[in-house]
Order: structure tokens, then C-alpha cells, then sequence
């Protein structure tokens, strides 16, 4: 037709991409980004089965140029990041110039918590994270203007926290107990009844076998084992690392939930 004739595609002005997911996204953010393909790439090296090709506007590079513009890219960056300082404030990720402007920030009062597969600010315990994208997309508390100099009582602090910290903060980390130390306590109320014989009985109720359960609990034993290689503190120790992994295993499935809405 006559606007074929008139709009007629110039292959030296277009080029090929494929569209791919994007380095943030997360569990709830589903972004994509295009690559360009190079003008001499060898096509079954660079895509896949069933993968999306575009003809995009705009002339296509070679491999040859496509590594100086990347080559490019890093020297650029490492000279920002030579002539640049970063901002000291928790969760802030701004760069400004030696000797300012100083940006605005939004940053976090205290430091992050990496507690299993969780991950959160101290000072927002109620904004939980499972991965890295989401963690740092969580806004911060506090605003202001970014600086390289620390505080005076940030100095030495600690830029992270794990689950010792937590429990220091709720009045100390408590002493494990022994399934021995649970026997003899007194029977009249369910606190007395051993933990991992009321987990056991609960676990069969809701179809996990009793004989599966202790070979669980058997081999972790063995794999925990402690230095004192008393029975008490093995039984202790294997306790609570069950009890981690069932929690693992807990979250894991609320982050498959999330990924399915």
C-alpha cells in the first residue's frame, strides 16, 4: 500500500531485544526491562526458548560495542564514585559531592535486623521483609539531610542486628531447657508437660506420623551435637534448631502465598 511505501522500516535503523525481568524485582513487583541484542550475536547463544523478541527503533551495536559502552559505564561509575561521598544515615543511598550540595534523605533511626529469612529495621519491627528488594524498598522514619560524618554514639556501633540482639533487647537471652528439666517439673498445667512430647502428640493429630517425627528430631541430634556432648544440652540444642527450621519453613510458605495473590 501507499503507507507501506511511505513508512517503510529501515533495518539499519532497528534492532532486536528481548525483555527480561528487572534486577528490583521482587515478590510483588513483576517489572521488566529489554536488553538489546548485539548486530553479530549468534542467535541460539542469546536466545532461549520461547523467549519474547522485539524490533525496536534505533541502530543496533556490535559485541565489540557493546563491551566499550559497558567498560564505559564502569569507569564512569567508579569516577562518581571517586568524586562523590555516601550518605552515613541508615538506609539512606544518596551520593552527593565532596563538600556538597547536601540532598534531602529519608533515612532509619536504628540499624537493620537480619533474623533468619527475615528482614527489617529496628526501629520499624512491624514492616518485615523476605527478601532484598522488599527490604530495601521499606521508607525510612526520619527525615533530613544527608552527611559522611557519624554521630558521635554511632561511632562503633553495630550497623546490623541478628536474633541475639533481640533477644538481649527483651531482657537477655533465656537458658534452654532440657526435655530432662521439663520431665521433672510438676504435672498440673500444660506448661509442665514436655515440649517436644506435646509438639509430637499435636504434629500426629494433624497426620505427621510419630515414628517420621523422631527420626527428624534423631538426625538433628546428631547433626547439632555439642561441645559438652551432654544428652541434656543436645536435647536442648536440637530443640530450639527444630524449632527455627519449622519457623523457616512457616515463612517460606507465607512468601509463596504472597508470590501467589
Amino acid at each position: 500500500s501507499d503507507l507501506g511505501k511511505s513508512n517503510a522500516l529501515v533495518a539499519s535503523e532497528l534492532h532486536l531485544a528481548l525483555k527480561t525481568k528487572s534486577e528490583n524485582t521482587s515478590a510483588n513487583n513483576d517489572d521488566t526491562t529489554t536488553v538489546p541484542l548485539a548486530s553479530d550475536a549468534i542467535t541460539i547463544h542469546v536466545i532461549g526458548d520461547r523467549d519474547a523478541v522485539y524490533i525496536l527503533h534505533g541502530p543496533s551495536n556490535t559485541l565489540a560495542e557493546m563491551k566499550e559502552e559497558k567498560q564505559d559505564e564502569i569507569k564512569r561509575k567508579k569516577e562518581e564514585m571517586a568524586s562523590t561521598l555516601a550518605c552515613v544515615h541508615l538506609g539512606c543511598n544518596n551520593r552527593f559531592p565532596k563538600g556538597g550540595p547536601y540532598p534531602d534523605c529519608c533515612y532509619h533511626a536504628a540499624p537493620p535486623v537480619f533474623h533468619e529469612t527475615a528482614k527489617f529495621w529496628s526501629c520499624c519491627p512491624h514492616k518485615k521483609a523476605y527478601d532484598w528488594e522488599e527490604f530495601q524498598a521499606i521508607p525510612g522514619c526520619l527525615t533530613g539531610v544527608c552527611t559522611n560524618v557519624k554521630e558521635e554514639d554511632a561511632a562503633g556501633a553495630k550497623q546490623f542486628l541478628g536474633g541475639s540482639d533481640l533477644r538481649e533487647a527483651v531482657g537477655g537471652a533465656q537458658k534452654l531447657k532440657s526435655i530432662d528439666d521439663f520431665n521433672a517439673a510438676e504435672a498440673g498445667g500444660s506448661s509442665a508437660v514436655p515440649v517436644l512430647e506435646r509438639l509430637r502428640s499435636v504434629m500426629d493429630e494433624i497426620g505427621i506420623e510419630t515414628e517420621l517425627f523422631d527420626q527428624v528430631f534423631d538426625g538433628i541430634k546428631k547433626d547439632v551435637g555439642t561441645a559438652s556432648g551432654s544428652e541434656e544440652d543436645e536435647i536442648a540444642a536440637a530443640t530450639q534448631d527444630l524449632g527455627e527450621k519449622l519457623k523457616a519453613a512457616m515463612k517460606d510458605i507465607a512468601v509463596q502465598q504472597l508470590r501467589i495473590k
